[in-house]
């Protein structure tokens, strides 16, 4: 299996909803420390496939998959896999912002605590540092036991962030994490997103292209439920392989 640059390597990966086939046969290789962005118009499936990667699918009645996905060498549909323990290596950042009606610090504290972290240092530190890491920490430090549904928008996806970054995830899969954000608080997400791929493995999805070029090191095109080509951002965005892909990219269609 290739996992010495390849973080998550899926294998003829299909997934369907009840008797629809929304995802044909997809085989992708996604390396580890890097940006890799996922585009296509909406209904294409790239939201489907980001989130068979930490199986959120497991939760829509229904759903079912053939092929496989591997991280780090390991079958994620194994039995013996624990999709907790899976959900905490592969951390999920939605498009609409979803903090909980608590503080802003038990907000990043309830993951620990959900996983066993009891000391009141302990958590306190994980805290410091997940807002830290979001790039956070310097506007919420005077406000961490206020609601966090107090924060802006943008704030309240940047505390997403850091909740998502405390239980010390491996991979941050982000489904349009900017898309209801303003272009100052975009553009924070964006400079977060270049910050944590020095630890993490990202993975993204927009419909924003200049986005995917800005943030991405690769980006894989989704048409119909197929993966229809994937490189080097740079390569994708000045010389693609596909007409079909050139033709996206240059506002054709989609």
């Amino acid at each position: 299996m290739e996992t010495e640059r390849h973080q998550i390597v899926t294998r003829n990966l299909d997934f369907f909803y009840g008797d629809a086939k929304v995802l044909h046969a997809i085989n992708m290789n996604i390396e580890a420390l890097r940006v890799t962005a996922f585009i296509g118009p909406s209904g294409c499936g790239k939201t489907t496939f980001l989130r068979c990667l930490n199986r959120m699918n497991d939760l829509i009645k229904g759903a079912r998959h053939a092929g496989d996905i591997h991280i780090d060498g390991k079958n994620i549909f194994d039995r013996d896999v624990d999709v907790v323990s899976l959900r905490k290596r592969v951390g999920m950042v939605f498009q609409k912002s979803n903090p909980f009606p608590k503080s802003v610090f038990d907000n990043v504290a309830y993951g620990p605590r959900v996983n066993g972290v009891t000391g009141s240092r302990d958590v306190e530190r994980i805290v410091e540092r997940s807002l830290n890491q979001a790039a956070l920490w310097d506007e919420v430090k005077d406000r961490l036991h206020d609601s966090a549904l107090g924060l802006s928008g943008g704030q309240q996806q940047r505390l997403c962030i850091a909740r998502t970054l405390a239980v010390d995830p491996e991979i941050i899969l982000m489904d349009e994490p900017a898309s209801a954000l303003d272009p100052i608080s975009t553009a924070k997400i964006e400079d977060l997103i270049a910050e944590l791929k020095q630890k993490y493995t990202i993975i993204i999805v927009t419909h924003n292209m200049q986005q995917a070029a800005r943030v991405s090191d690769y980006t894989a095109f989704f048409l119909l439920g197929e993966l229809i080509e994937m490189d080097e951002t740079q390569k994708m965005f000045t010389n693609p392989s596909k007409k079909t892909t050139e033709d996206y990219i240059t506002g054709r269609f989609g």
